[in-house]
Formats: C-alpha cells, structure tokens, sequence
C-alpha cells in the first residue's frame, strides 16, 4: 500500500513543490499521504481536512459548506476516494479558490458525471487520478 502513496505524492511533489499551501480533503484515517508531503515539501502548508477529523491535525470543515480561511490562496486541493456525492463539490471549491484539483477516486470508479469533461484522467506509474489545473 505504501509504493501506492511514495506514487501519488511524488506526482503531486513533481508538479507542485513550489506551492504555498496544498489541501487534502476527506482525509479520513490515512495520514500517509499527507506525512509524505509534509516531509518533502517543508515550504509548503500542508492542511488537512474532514467533516468528522481522525486527529487534532485534521481540521474541521464541512466542503457543501467551506470556511473561507482554510482554502483561500491553496495552490493544490486533492481527495483520496471521495464519495461521488462530494466530488462536484470539490470542483466548486477549486473554481472559488483558484487552486488546481486532483481526485484519486476507488479503483472501479470514474468521477462525477457532472466533472468528466472537466477533469483530465492522468495514468501515473500505474496509479491513476483526474487533475483540473488552473
């Protein structure tokens, strides 16, 4: 499970290390990732977000209806396997902010039907993800 997170981040690290402020979304209990970037990006903010957070590193936000401060001036907002029913609404987080989009849904799933003209499908060292850029 490892190697499929040292993949996902080092795309995110290739394309992002000189970011200000990246977001991970619905972060859940799989910390992994984020500890990834948190360890090569040291410039960069890491945040973390949840509707029900795992930890005091997880902060509290509900995306149907975002806190202005968390997300304002994030260059990336990412979400590993988020409901359906959520993706469009990291879209609209992502247009309102101005920062980039990367979902990582399950392996049988495609996105929001809403997003599939939106998002690009990008097949990355066998991991595959749909990235929205600025």
């Amino acid at each position: 499970m490892m190697k499929l997170w040292e993949n996902f981040t080092e795309y995110i690290i290739n394309n992002y290390s000189n970011s200000n402020k990246i977001i991970e979304v619905g972060v859940g209990k799989i910390l992994q990732p984020s500890q990834i970037l948190k360890e090569q990006l040291k410039d960069t903010e890491i945040k973390l977000v949840d509707i029900n957070p795992c930890n005091d590193t997880v902060i509290y936000d509900d995306i149907t209806k975002p806190t202005d401060e968390i997300y304002e001036n994030a260059d990336l907002i990412y979400s590993i396997r988020p409901p359906e029913e959520l993706q469009y609404d990291l879209f609209k987080l992502s247009e309102k902010y101005g920062a980039d989009l990367l979902i990582k849904p399950l392996f049988t799933e495609e996105v929001n039907y809403k997003l599939q003209n939106k998002l690009k499908l990008v097949n990355y060292k066998k991991i595959a993800f749909y990235v929205m850029k600025k």
